[in-house]
């Protein structure tokens, strides 16, 4: 009986319940120690008392007790040390263990991405993208070309019309006279005078004559 109560498996903790566990031992002790300091005031003022009331027996005494109290708070002080120490320990295994994990995911992921992916399958793939690529280059080009008839029109029909028009236009350059700058008009007088016309004959002059004397 006794035999399978040592030999039961004990359950692992966790490192979270080992946290928290850690941490209350660690208040429990601060606690205990600040109530022996509290012991230790009060056994060096009744020694104080003692001595004053001449009860030196009873003064070595309390200081017997203090020194038992300074005892146990430098022997809690080292407990306090130990678990500091398994704290600082505890969180460097369990960081260090989180970046195993977290290594053996990744390598775990990388397995699984690389077996589901071969160089036949890479090939295959290039291979449509560029047939997709050619596919869509060729569309664009379709898309670009020219619109309705103009595609049936044939280019040298119209190098043979265009040396037709040039052949009729320099013709027709040749068949106008050279240009010719016009002549000036005269000047134009500021106040014309009113030329008398020329006598014909001694009959006009007197008809004249005599009708600018009976103006």
């Amino acid at each position: 009986m006794f035999k399978k109560l040592f030999n039961k498996p004990q359950k692992i903790p966790s490192a979270l319940s080992t946290f928290d566990k850690l941490h209350e031992t660690l208040e429990m002790l601060e606690k205990k120690e600040h109530v022996l300091q509290k012991k230790v005031a009060v056994e060096i003022q009744r020694a104080k008392d003692f001595t004053r009331s001449k009860h030196k027996r009873a003064a070595i005494q309390c200081l017997k007790r203090k020194k038992l109290y300074e005892a146990q708070i430098e022997q809690i002080g080292n407990f306090q040390l130990r678990v500091h120490n398994q704290i600082v320990m505890l969180e460097g295994v369990k960081a260090t263990t989180e970046t195993v994990d977290a290594l053996r995911t990744a390598a775990s992921a990388m397995k699984t991405i690389n077996l589901s992916i071969n160089v036949d399958d890479i090939d295959k793939t290039m291979e449509e993208m560029n047939e997709h690529n050619e596919s869509m280059k060729h569309m664009q080009e379709v898309l670009a070309g020219p619109i309705g008839a103009t595609a049936d029109i044939d280019e040298d029909e119209l190098e043979a019309e265009l040396e037709e028009l040039e052949e009729e236009e320099l013709g027709g350059q040749l068949l106008q006279p050279p240009n010719r700058e016009p002549a000036l008009p005269p000047p134009i007088a500021s106040h014309p005078r009113r030329e008398k016309p020329q006598a014909t004959s001694d009959a006009d002059e007197l008809a004249e004559l005599q009708s600018e004397m009976a103006l």
